[in-house]
């Protein structure tokens, strides 16, 4: 009787020390659990309650089931606003990968003052959006700015020009300013996977005769995949929520040409007052991160299965 007994002791005790484990796990990621909580699902869900009411600012909400969202079906403004904000999102996307991935090649390599180098790249970060939007804005004033004489002096253009009046020479200064704020942000978590990459591999490579080109397209793409997918996926995201430079830069213009999502979501919450329209096209626009953030995902792990 007593075998049995003392056999069953070891198993209970093993459950008893998982149980405290999980208990003591549960315990450290309550704090981030709460914050996440607090700060992102019930603001969610109270959106998505908002989405379904004609939301007034002043008076009480009128339950509308799916108004706001066959409202949306309908609206060309939001479709104009989604088109822009895709193409901004294309254009702004390459041309931070195409000045991050050089320059990332660029500091991964020992050379004197590589350190500096890195740190005067990476400065622009540490400024905030708004902020550069509005240094930007001077930079580009007709009057006091410093672009205007300099393209003058420079022979550029024919007297002084104003980038941001024309919807042309105001995409392209907020493309260069979002490049010169972003590509810092992109160039670090290239430089970590560039980083990562055995020293040995490239030299067995080299060696076998292997060009700078096939080396980089057969080594160094697929070793960074997951570093190049992080990367992709916070400067996919971050354009679809561009709001700062529309709103501090052009306000929209010209003539209501930049008015990506988020600004007219916010035109019509904050401006027009339709607070449960504007809840409705923030779950839209959620839906549609989410979406884009799968099939990136799952195209991260297709390549995860190849041979």
């Amino acid at each position: 009787m007593t075998m049995p007994i003392a056999a069953s002791r070891p198993p209970r005790a093993r459950r008893r020390k998982r149980n405290r484990s999980g208990l003591a796990g549960l315990l450290y990621i309550a704090p981030a659990m709460a914050l996440v909580t607090v700060f992102f699902v019930i603001p969610v869900l109270f959106t998505l309650w908002m989405s379904f009411h004609r939301w007034p600012l002043l008076g009480a909400p009128r339950w509308i089931g799916l108004g706001n969202y066959t409202r949306m079906l309908t609206d060309a403004r939001f479709f104009t606003a989604l088109g822009f904000t895709a193409h901004y999102t294309v254009v702004v996307t390459i041309a931070i990968f195409a000045v991050a991935f050089p320059l990332a090649f660029f500091v991964e390599k020992q050379r004197p003052f590589v350190s500096a180098y890195r740190t005067i790249i990476f400065l622009p970060v540490v400024v905030g959006l708004a902020s550069a939007s509005l240094l930007w804005v001077w930079l580009a004033n007709v009057d006091s700015g410093l672009f205007a004489p300099l393209f003058q002096a420079l022979g550029l253009t024919n007297g002084r020009v104003n980038l941001l009046a024309t919807f042309d020479m105001a995409f392209l200064t907020i493309i260069v300013m979002v490049v010169w704020k972003i590509a810092g942000f992109t160039m670090i978590i290239l430089l970590t996977g560039l980083q990562a990459i055995p020293a040995e591999l490239t030299e067995a490579a080299r060696i076998d005769g292997a060009r700078r080109w096939q080396r980089f397209r057969y080594l160094t793409l697929p070793l960074i995949r997951r570093t190049l997918a992080l990367a992709l996926i916070l400067s996919i995201t971050g354009s679809i929520l561009a709001f700062d430079q529309f709103y501090i830069m052009t306000s929209g213009g010209p003539q209501n040409r930049m008015i990506s999502v988020v600004y007219y979501i916010f035109n019509q919450s904050f401006v027009s007052f339709n607070l449960g329209y504007g809840a409705a096209l923030s779950i839209a626009l959620l839906a549609i991160l989410v979406a884009i953030s799968i099939v990136q995902l799952w195209l991260l792990k297709v390549g995860d299965d190849r041979p």
